[in-house]
């Protein structure tokens, strides 16, 4: 071989081989994200058998392209419908621990306030690397999304999903955040009366929709207040979740206790309104089809002022 051609085919051979080794660095490289605690979270590969802990979590799995790795997930995990297919490891307040450990997982995502602390303590006795998801603002279900998508190697799927979910948010927010405001309470539960303060994500809807939250200065994150506060408030809407596709162990709250003080705005405009609690009250992205219809809900109380 001549001197010229050898020095090319060497050369071609040595960028393969560079290629290669790039490739294979790549593949090995660990990944690491900050989970909702602030904790890193290191894999030394993307994660192959994954457990959800939380209805929320495993939406978020499967929309960041990971639901073919889920192995194993709570009780109401029934999005989408191949995720009622996954094997039960107990719910949010009992997790099956043997179960967990004989499904070899490789990364369990984990509730941080949903799940109960005692059993989180013994997940972390498993050395399984944990990710802590709790989002609470709307940009929070895109940036879990693109953790996830880094976790899981989908992140092709993950960004796309993220990418979605911004666009369905500022689309509803250059519609209704300048609309003329609305007054909000909304009612977590009846006995004893609960509702949600600003930190929640729910209250981030609100305001999306040019809402405003009567309670929002209050602690804790879900706090109890009085029939007098509600009254003393007088907000213009009342908002509750209805049952969706899964029910609840007991009833949710209903409205109907309001119709008691007729004199209360959102009670004499009928502006009483129950949303399915599957699209409000999980951090995932079918919220934004929740956020779509409350939005329409203030609208329909826009619409009921007097001399509009």
């Amino acid at each position: 071989m001549q001197p010229v051609r050898r020095f090319r085919a060497l050369s071609a051979a040595f960028a393969l081989a560079s290629m290669l080794l790039y490739a294979h660095a790549n593949a090995s490289a660990p990944i690491t994200v900050t989970d909702d605690t602030s904790t890193p979270v290191t894999l030394a590969q993307p994660a192959q058998r994954v457990i959800s802990l939380a209805p929320h979590v495993t939406e978020m799995i499967y929309a960041a392209g990971g639901g073919a790795k889920l192995v194993g997930a709570v009780s109401y995990s029934d999005y989408p419908p191949e995720a009622k297919q996954l094997p039960r490891v107990g719910d949010n307040k009992s997790l099956d621990l043997e179960r967990i450990v004989a499904l070899k997982p490789d990364l369990i995502v984990v509730w941080r306030h949903g799940n109960a602390q005692r059993q989180i303590d013994r997940l972390r006795e498993l050395h399984i690397p944990l990710y802590f998801s709790e989002p609470h603002h709307l940009d929070d279900i895109a940036v879990t999304l693109t953790k996830l998508g880094q976790l899981l190697g989908t992140s092709q799927a993950a960004d796309a999903a993220a990418r979605a979910w911004r666009d369905d948010i500022a689309g509803l927010r250059a519609r209704y955040s300048t609309q003329p405001g609305v007054s909000v309470f909304y009612q977590v539960w009846d006995e004893p009366l609960m509702t949600l303060n600003g930190e929640h994500m729910i209250s981030d809807v609100i305001a999306l929709c040019g809402g405003r939250n009567v309670f929002a200065k209050l602690e804790p994150l879900v706090p109890t207040v009085s029939t007098e506060a509600v009254l003393a408030a007088n907000p213009e809407v009342i908002l509750t979740a209805a049952p969706g596709a899964t029910k609840p162990d007991r009833p949710l709250p209903s409205l109907d206790r309001w119709k008691a003080w007729p004199g209360m705005t959102a009670v004499a405009r009928n502006n009483l309104f129950a949303i399915d609690g599957d699209l409000i009250n999980r951090p995932a992205p079918r919220l934004a089809q929740g956020a779509a219809q409350l939005c329409k809900d203030l609208d329909i109380a826009r619409s009921r002022r007097p001399n509009r």
